[in-house]
């Protein structure tokens, strides 16, 4: 069965809710990027909406289509790693709800710290994602709440609102990567560039320690795959979601995979070349590019910076590494 993506007319909509209560993000092509892969890029800065990650778009859109369909909801439930979870009680704040967001044990503090400040109810339980997520079921049914899922076709909607955005400031791009967790983000870069009718080659980009979407992408088939990433978070996926995986395998170009070392180097690339912050899987997409170098020259890209929530004591590991190799020597 073929999945069925927002039309352009619903993602014009999904972003008006968006614009109500946050601006378009830029897009900028910074010299010392451009110098060191060695080609025209684009980043898209969703480090700097109202919760410091892309998330917020998806969690605007969806409450609002919540509150339509179920006003007398009593609260909503969610599971995240953290840029999720603000997401929905950033949103939920604004629609007068409760939010509970369950974390695995030994989660971001700083996420953590950033959920609980929203009014968030902050629940932790399980060792990664998956276990928080079914944790989350089973409270959603016990407390009668609302389950807010990772991926739906309203947070795809919203989330699709920054690449009509990249798309229509830069329409002549070639390639862009996109980060894969739970997987809104790319398809809401294949909803944005269908509804613009645009011939743009969209790369998934996995953790090289959490490869479920890319082999299940290989395979298509679903398939479960141990997580081992410490840097990337955003991405430490075990069991793929299944409408996403459909997107995905249906209208994805490809799925690369990156190593937390790609990753840091990424992040640290990101902060010398343009003084941005980003975390693991906001750099995930500048890591992919740099992997790919060789094959980008003369290409027009575009990559997404699309989290800069990371811990103080993580990126301060993370720049002080390789002290005094400056990845543009």
């Amino acid at each position: 069965m073929t999945p069925s993506l927002p039309t352009r007319e619903q993602l014009e909509a999904a972003a008006q809710i968006v614009y109500r209560t946050m601006p378009a993000t830029p897009q900028y092509s910074w010299p010392l990027l451009n110098e060191a892969l060695g080609t025209e890029v684009w980043v898209k800065h969703e480090n700097h909406t109202p919760t410091g990650a892309f998330k917020v778009r998806g969690g605007l859109v969806y409450m609002e289509a919540l509150a339509q369909r179920a006003p007398n909801i009593g609260g909503v439930i969610s599971a995240t790693r953290g840029n999720h979870g603000q997401s929905v009680g950033f949103a939920a704040r604004r629609q007068g709800l409760q939010a509970t967001i369950v974390v695995p044990h030994g989660n971001s503090r700083e996420k953590n710290a950033a959920m609980r400040a929203l009014g968030v109810n902050l629940v932790e339980h399980g060792s990664e994602f998956q276990e928080s997520r079914e944790h989350a079921i089973r409270l959603a049914e016990e407390r009668r709440l609302h389950m807010i899922p990772s991926c739906h076709p309203d947070l795809v909607s919203g989330v699709a609102s920054y690449w009509m955005e990249l798309f229509n400031a830069q329409p002549g791009l070639d390639t862009v990567f996109v980060p894969i967790g739970q997987g809104s983000g790319i398809c809401g870069a294949i909803a944005a560039r269908r509804a613009l009718g645009l011939s743009t080659r969209i790369i998934g980009v996995v953790s090289a320690h959490a490869l479920a979407y890319k082999l299940s992408f290989e395979q298509k088939r679903k398939i479960e795959s141990p997580v081992g990433t410490v840097t990337a978070d955003g991405m430490a996926c075990r069991v793929p979601d299944d409408w996403s995986l459909e997107v995905i395998m249906k209208y994805a170009d490809d799925v690369v995979a990156v190593s937390d070392e790609e990753v840091e180097a990424a992040m640290r690339l990101y902060y010398i070349a343009t003084h941005n912050v980003a975390e693991g899987a906001g750099a995930a997409a500048l890591a992919a590019a740099m992997q790919q170098k060789d094959r980008l020259a003369g290409r027009k890209i575009g990559v997404p910076l699309c989290g800069g929530n990371v811990d103080h004591d993580q990126f301060a590991r993370i720049l002080t590494a390789n002290a005094g190799q400056s990845p543009l020597c």
